[in-house]
């Protein structure tokens, strides 16, 4: 019985990992404003033990709304799936799309995908989808290739030309929203 009692305490403390000195400190960077911070708490409550979606929602929405934007698209994945947030689909679209306007390249993927299927509330729009997709793709997500190859068999060369030609203003607009380098940092 002392066996099986020291072992589960032992796999307690391997599960444990944001209940730990780096968690307190981490989260008092958190509670100081730091979004990275706020970020990384938001994580650690939400896939560590113990598991706490409220507490994890509080922290991502913080960060979130600093401008973080992985931050952005978990907070929307929350409200998605309802995970210590309301379920609630006008959340989910507007976290989203500030995270993919950033430059998030998961969120692109997801806004995408969104267009195309016309989830979450989000109108079908197959052009759209296929700006975000083809964004997305061009920023590393292969996923995107299934869907930008379906959406070319059924698209015309014009609704491609449109949508290549927004996936361009994107990608625009996205860099200049980029901060610039401080002339201290270069």
């Amino acid at each position: 019985m002392k066996k099986f009692y020291l072992l589960l305490m032992m796999s307690v403390a391997l599960l444990c990992g944001g209940c730990g000195q780096d968690f307190k400190e981490t989260r008092e960077k958190a509670k100081q404003g730091h979004a990275e911070a706020q970020f990384k708490v938001g994580e650690m409550y939400r896939e560590r033990v113990p598991k706490n979606d409220k507490e994890a929602a509080k922290w991502m929405r913080k960060a979130a709304e600093q401008g973080n934007s992985s931050a952005q698209k978990d907070l929307s994945v929350m409200y998605s799936t309802g995970a210590g947030v309301p379920l609630d689909y006008v959340e989910v679209v507007k976290w989203m799309r500030k995270a993919a306007e950033q430059g998030h390249t998961g969120a692109q993927y997801n806004l995408g995908r969104f267009h195309y299927y016309g989830s979450y509330g989000v109108p079908k729009d197959e052009v759209e989808g296929y700006a975000w997709l083809l964004l997305a793709k061009a920023n590393g997500i292969k996923e995107s290739s299934e869907k930008i190859s379906d959406l070319e068999k059924r698209l015309t060369a014009k609704q491609m030309e449109k949508g290549q030609a927004r996936a361009l203003e994107l990608h625009r607009l996205i860099e200049e929203r980029k901060p610039k380098p401080s002339v201290e940092s270069q």
